[in-house]
């Protein structure tokens, strides 16, 4: 998804009626998610570490390798 069409369901997310602000929500809410998780792989991709990321998150770094390091996609610790 492209950052306008992010965009744009952020907008619809203010919406009046709150079916149609609800489902973009939702919609973006699942964006941001996979945003999140393209980024922490690119991260660890780069050598970043888990506290690094946690860091950049605002997280613990028990909740960001909780989160993406079981998954078998990121390096493991350094």
């Amino acid at each position: 998804m492209e950052a306008d069409e992010l965009m744009s369901l952020v907008k619809v997310a203010g919406d009046d009626d709150p079916k149609r602000a609800l489902a973009a929500t939702a919609a973006a809410r699942r964006e941001l998610e996979r945003l999140e998780a393209v980024q922490v792989r690119r991260a660890r991709a780069q050598g970043g570490t888990w506290a690094e990321i946690a860091t950049a998150l605002g997280v613990s770094k028990q909740a960001v390798h909780k989160k993406y390091g079981g998954h078998g996609l990121f390096r493991s610790e350094r």
